[in-house]
């Protein structure tokens, strides 16, 4: 079982009971919502990359990701197994002390674990702090999706190499 500290501050494997939390800080921090059973679908579905922050026992940030299979978006023309992190969030009193950064490098580990090829995120545009982290851990901008948002904001769609296998 995945446990890394950050001072007070454990980063774990997310588990069933942690989802409602999870919900919360979702509802409070991000502007996309999903479905309770969407963040179980990926739980299951993707245990290695479905990851939380906790303080105190009580969760602070989280990230959760998927395994795709797609055409690469690293290497242009070839099809790849691609950790999608499909939604990312820490509470505000919690931000700029590491956090993010620490779920971001252990979700790529699982996603590492799971033989993924790359990473990759859609962030909006306007998300400065978020496309700086991004950059910091080695994600490149690849393209503007127009209108990608409901609220017809633009996304930054971000990628990084994390391994050699790609599938031919």
């Amino acid at each position: 079982m995945l446990s890394r500290k950050i001072g007070e501050i454990n980063i774990r494997f997310a588990v069933p009971k942690d989802i409602s939390e999870i919900i919360s800080i979702n509802l409070k921090t991000l502007p996309e919502h999903y479905s309770h059973s969407f963040f179980i679908e990926l739980l299951i579905d993707s245990p290695e990359t479905f990851l939380v922050a906790e303080l105190n026992n009580k969760i602070i940030g989280y990230i959760m990701c998927r395994t795709e299979h797609g055409f690469s978006t690293v290497k242009k023309m070839r099809f790849a197994k691609k950790g999608h992190i499909v939604s990312f969030a820490v509470l505000d009193n919690h931000r700029r002390k590491g956090i993010g950064k620490c779920l971001l490098e252990e979700a790529i580990r699982g996603m590492q674990s799971r033989k993924c090829s790359e990473a990759y995120l859609e962030v909006r545009t306007n998300n400065d702090a978020a496309i700086e982290l991004y950059k910091n851990l080695g994600f490149d901008s690849s393209v503007i999706l127009n209108n990608y948002y409901k609220d017809g904001e633009n996304a930054l769609l971000m990628c990084k190499k994390i391994q050699e296998n790609i599938i031919n």
